[in-house]
């Protein structure tokens, strides 16, 4: 295996970049406080899984060196666009806490987030845990690995993002509204019902105009939230595994269709 790997070395390389790429961009693999030695090495491990399956199939290498680093890059681009398709899906849930946060008097109150190296607001963080803990429950790490370091390779080369460039900026360019969509329908129960208290308390503010409600709306808009969150967290979990499985769908058209 070894003496193969070193006389193929040109195209062990093109699958380790691609790999590698989506690890330095997938969810939770990305992570800053994974080191970047474990990615590297996770890459090369993958690498050489794939590789038997890879050189079977047959993969047409170029003999000039320009054209041969021209396909790293676009293998390279390959494992970015997967990765950012991935990771546009999990963000869906951070940008719902985010929606909701300042209606419920926690927009001032953010947390470090260890993982992405930002500061986020708390409610965002918490989904954003939630997030992840259903990537690891419904095997996202075995499906990323399944399809960017095997099917992909049998489905889609790097030419294929000249001769399919119009598909694939398609689904790209249409994973961004699709993020805030689906961050937008996530919040919308916790969003619909601070919505029906501010309204309840503006009513009430004009029928007593004695009660401070200043003082008292923010606890109620807390507690509101906090009630529906609790009460709606296992839809929201059934939710963000079904778009994962969605965004593992459109990952298989665009590569079987590219």
């Amino acid at each position: 295996m070894f003496d193969s790997l070193i006389a193929d070395a040109d195209l062990f390389f093109l699958i380790a970049v691609r790999v590698l790429a989506v690890v330095e961009t997938a969810p939770l693999l990305s992570s800053e406080g994974i080191p970047q030695p474990a990615k590297v090495a996770l890459a090369g491990f993958a690498a050489v899984a794939v590789y038997p399956g890879v050189k079977a199939a047959g993969y047409p290498l170029p003999t000039e060196a320009g054209a041969y680093l021209a396909l790293l890059v676009g293998e390279a681009l390959i494992g970015v666009a997967i990765g950012f398709f991935l990771g546009a899906v999990q963000a869906a849930f951070t940008t719902a806490g985010q929606f909701f946060s300042l209606q419920m008097g926690f927009g001032a109150s953010e947390v470090y987030d260890p993982l992405s190296q930002i500061e986020i607001p708390v409610m965002g963080q918490f989904l954003n845990l939630v997030a992840m803990l259903v990537f690891l429950t419904t095997s996202g790490f075995q499906k990323v690995f399944l399809f960017a370091a095997e099917r992909s390779f049998m489905t889609m080369k790097a030419i294929d993002i000249v001769l399919a460039k119009d598909r694939m900026f398609h689904y790209l360019l249409a994973a961004l509204p699709l993020m805030f969509q689906n961050a937008m329908l996530l919040a919308l129960p916790i969003l619909g019902t601070l919505f029906i208290v501010s309204v309840a308390m503006g009513l009430l503010s004009k029928a007593a105009p004695q009660i401070n409600i200043m003082s008292e709306s923010f606890p109620i808009s807390i507690g509101a939230a906090f009630l529906i969150l609790f009460g709606s967290l296992p839809f929201l979990m059934e939710a963000f595994s079904r778009l994962l499985e969605a965004g593992f769908e459109d990952l298989s058209r665009l590569a079987g269709g590219a």
